[in-house]
């Protein structure tokens, strides 16, 4: 059985603030500190859009949560969604605004603590993309974020499973050894078993419709969707 040890929260979220501060300026630069962002984006967007097959996607309002940069924001809001996009890096906001008004797209941008954040707005759809894994409680951000989603709503969440695999392939090997993300972005206690999520949500009343894993084919050197669940996963809860 994995132990998790005991971390100082509020240090853990100074050092991650500085490091996605830092980052900033390379949210865009397709060979960047994020070049692997890119390169699944469009895998992203295909599980969303598998996910919203009984939705018009022209008519659907749009939270991401942890935007970034907003390279899912855009593109969501290039096929016609109303999008609203939160992240709690100021530069980050100011990155994807910037970046929205030259690509003339209207995209709704907040910079705010995600923990913290209070909004009136209802929508169809919440996407929370590799954000869990870094905030201070998530299972406390996913029942506060239920009153921003309407009823039949659906949240898509991306992040990392807690196992001994994980923890080689998510830490050591993809920061230290392939340098495909900066060292210090991930800490393993923070990781998230499937079955965590599932629980969480189904106490209140989200039914889990479709979990999917993300790997990494070496052969030809792409990103795909696969029923490996073990490292990274991608997995969809509908509001009841």
């Amino acid at each position: 059985m994995l132990k998790n040890k005991k971390f100082d929260k509020s240090k853990i979220n100074k050092a991650e603030y500085e490091l996605f501060d830092s980052l900033s300026a390379e949210w865009w630069d397709e060979n960047g500190k994020f070049k692997v962002l890119h390169q699944i984006r469009p895998i992203r967007i295909q599980y969303i859009l598998n996910q919203l097959q009984d939705l018009d996607l022209k008519n659907t309002k749009i939270l991401d949560l942890g935007c970034g940069g907003g390279l899912v924001s855009e593109s969501l809001s290039r096929l016609g969604a109303k999008v609203t996009g939160i992240d709690f890096v100021a530069n980050n906001i100011n990155i994807a605004r910037h970046h929205s008004i030259k690509s003339k797209l209207k995209i709704d941008y907040i910079h705010g603590d995600i923990e913290k954040i209070k909004m009136n707005k209802k929508f169809d759809l919440i996407i929370m993309f590799e954000i869990l894994e870094h905030v201070n409680n998530w299972k406390k951000l996913l029942l506060k974020i239920d009153k921003n989603l309407k009823k039949d709503g659906k949240i898509i969440i991306s992040t990392i499973n807690r196992n001994l695999i994980s923890k080689f392939t998510a830490i050591y090997l993809a920061e230290s050894i392939l340098k495909w993300i900066p060292k210090g972005t991930h800490r393993f206690e923070k990781f998230i078993k499937p079955e965590e999520i599932e629980v969480c949500l189904k106490k209140n009343h989200y039914a889990l419709e479709n979990i999917k894993g993300l790997e990494f084919n070496p052969l030809n050197y792409s990103w795909m969707l696969s029923e490996n669940t073990k490292i990274n996963y991608f997995c969809t809860f509908k509001k009841n």
